[in-house]
């Protein structure tokens, strides 16, 4: 599908298209899934063009499917990239002419401003796929110092941005976290994504506050240490807190 479309722009709105940025969260690690295109050196977020009859929203989800595999995920626009220069010369297009790929060069040279959109996963239950433009698509940690192509790497930042903001004003951990859960596991989540430790007490105290955990009589087994008590959201809570928003910030 990904290689007609790309010699067969004429149903693609010109100038508009769309990057994903796809957060999932593993081993206490915070990745993002990127894209290896075949026959290039170019790594790149899953996106991709809007068609004349479809919403951004409706493409963003399609692209995602088409690309990746994931289905079903909740997508949130966050940002409009419009540089100038962002688009101008696109590496990965002319890799792709000189492996011989039929691809409408006039389509790509012309100026695009790109719509990011985000979504937050549970990294176990995604089985991510690459199509056929890609021979990889995996997770690749926020740490690591690849780079995309574009201003993919820009992209990514202004979203962890949104993210972060986001902790400010609404719970964040459903769907990045296991169904269940310590109380450690939860605390380095919030701490990966701001940047910066949290006191242990203190996160402890506020997070219960909101009251939108369930403590479980079970404990997580196995560790080295002291086997903490394992928590669940209150989902009813969950969503009045994203609804209604938190009362402090970290």
């Amino acid at each position: 599908m990904a290689e007609f479309e790309l010699a067969n722009t004429i149903n693609f709105l010109d100038h508009i298209s769309l990057d994903c940025v796809i957060f999932g969260f593993h081993e206490n690690d915070l990745k993002v899934l990127v894209l290896h295109y075949k026959s290039t050196k170019e790594y790149a977020l899953p996106g991709g063009f809007m068609r004349f009859d479809e919403s951004l929203e409706d493409a963003a989800k399609r692209v995602l499917q088409q690309r990746t595999g994931l289905d079903n995920i909740f997508l949130k626009q966050f940002k409009v990239f419009s540089d100038l220069e962002r688009a101008k010369t696109n590496p990965a297009v002319q890799d792709l002419v000189a492996a011989g790929l039929d691809i409408d060069t006039a389509f790509f040279d012309k100026r695009f401003i790109s719509v990011g959109f985000y979504a937050l996963v549970e990294y176990t239950k995604v089985n991510p796929m690459p199509d056929e433009l890609s021979d990889t698509c995996e997770w690749v940690s926020l740490s690591s110092s690849l780079k995309l192509m574009l201003d993919h790497n820009m992209i990514v930042e202004k979203a962890l941005d949104v993210l972060r903001q986001q902790l400010n004003t609404q719970p964040i951990g459903y769907n990045l976290l296991p169904e269940k859960f310590t109380m450690p596991e939860l605390q380095k989540l919030y701490e990966t994504i701001l940047g910066k430790k949290l006191d242990r007490r203190n996160f402890q105290r506020k997070i219960l506050s909101y009251n939108i955990l369930n403590k479980l009589e079970e404990r997580r087994t196995g560790g080295a240490y002291k086997s903490p008590f394992l928590y669940e959201f209150n989902l009813e809570n969950y969503q009045k807190a994203l609804n209604n928003g938190l009362n402090s910030g970290w």
